[in-house]
């Protein structure tokens, strides 16, 4: 029986600042929160800021980005900006009426408003919300993925990561960005 091993049908990249501060884990608790509810999947942002290619061509080629940042000082936003990754749809959680402050104690009503203002977003290519959206073809996978043979473009736990456009392998040795059809054999 083959099991999915990649999120089919996932068109949405959450990418969280996850500061030192409550606002900073209140957009790494809504993001968690909203990859398991189905909403999006979670990426990794010190990925693309450390300027890791597979992170920051995912980031650049995925249909659908959401960045949540907890205040005004911007830093998810200036990793995108470096990494030249387009933002599409942003959120400051500090522009909600919640205050930063150094209070870890998450409250549950703070992530729930979150959440909702992240689904509430308009992406900045188009004007409806993110979250009205059906899924568009396509979902992405971590790239490289993990014991990849070097080389090989191929996943090696059974997957068939292909690029979108050609259908050749992705990654090395095959254009990029990866879609996946992925099934663990």
């Amino acid at each position: 029986m083959s099991q999915d091993c990649c999120q089919p049908k996932v068109t949405t990249m959450i990418l969280a600042c996850s500061g030192g501060s409550n606002v900073g884990q209140l957009s790494n608790q809504a993001a968690v929160e909203l990859t398991q509810e189905g909403f999006g999947k979670l990426s990794c942002l010190a990925g693309v800021g450390a300027h890791l290619s597979g992170f920051v061509q995912s980031a650049r080629d995925i249909t659908e980005l959401v960045v949540i940042d907890g205040c005004e000082v911007g830093c998810a936003k200036g990793v995108l900006e470096q990494a030249e990754v387009p933002l599409r749809a942003y959120l400051v959680i500090t522009d909600l009426d919640i205050d930063k402050n150094k209070d870890m104690n998450l409250k549950r009503d703070e992530i729930d408003r979150v959440k909702q203002a992240v689904r509430d977003l308009p992406s900045l290519s188009d004007s409806a919300p993110i979250g009205s959206r059906s899924g568009a073809a396509g979902s992405f996978c971590p790239w490289p993925p993990p014991i990849s043979p070097p080389g090989t473009g191929t996943c090696s736990v059974g997957c068939d990561c292909s690029s979108s456009d050609s259908g050749e392998p992705a990654g090395p040795g095959g254009p990029g960005p990866p879609t996946c059809d992925c099934r663990q054999t």
